[in-house]
């Protein structure tokens, strides 16, 4: 389930793994498929192949999570990562999860000319222009999300 989720927040003695391997099935809900567009391809082979779980620790060495907390801790974890967001232009952010989500299938060749039309209310919105102001003033932004 992690592996379909933009960020993740988990505890410090969290275990994760695709271990149908060790029960003679294989993980086709999406594991195997996942799991080597996220980290590199030995591992994720070793982890599909072995069945074996994979700690919090290892899994944050290779960017599977974002934050690690102490035991009972990730909730909170994760609503203070969400309150980091949400303190971002509303316009900006929605955006910039679809062009990084859209961009993994996007070739070298077009990826400007297809990120071009996602971006560009983005800059032209009452968002840009307040976030621009709100720097030079040295204050917080008040987002619209227009």
């Amino acid at each position: 389930m992690m592996l379909a989720c933009d960020l993740v927040v988990a505890a410090n003695n969290a275990m994760f793994g695709l271990p149908e391997v060790k029960r003679g099935l294989v993980a086709g809900s999406g594991g195997m498929l996942r799991l080597p567009r996220h980290i590199p391809y030995r591992i994720a082979m070793e982890i599909v192949l072995t069945g074996d779980m994979l700690s919090a620790e290892r899994a944050h060495h290779f960017g599977l999570i974002n934050v690690i907390t102490e035991p009972g801790g990730a909730l909170q974890g994760a609503i203070d990562l969400a309150r980091r967001i949400c303190e971002n232009g509303p316009l900006a952010v929605q955006v910039a999860k679809q062009v990084v989500s859209k961009s993994l299938d996007f070739d070298q060749e077009t990826m400007f000319d297809q990120q071009r039309p996602m971006i560009a209310p983005v800059f032209a919105s009452e968002d840009a222009r307040e976030g621009s102001l709100a720097f030079a003033e040295k204050r917080k932004p008040l987002w619209k999300g227009k």
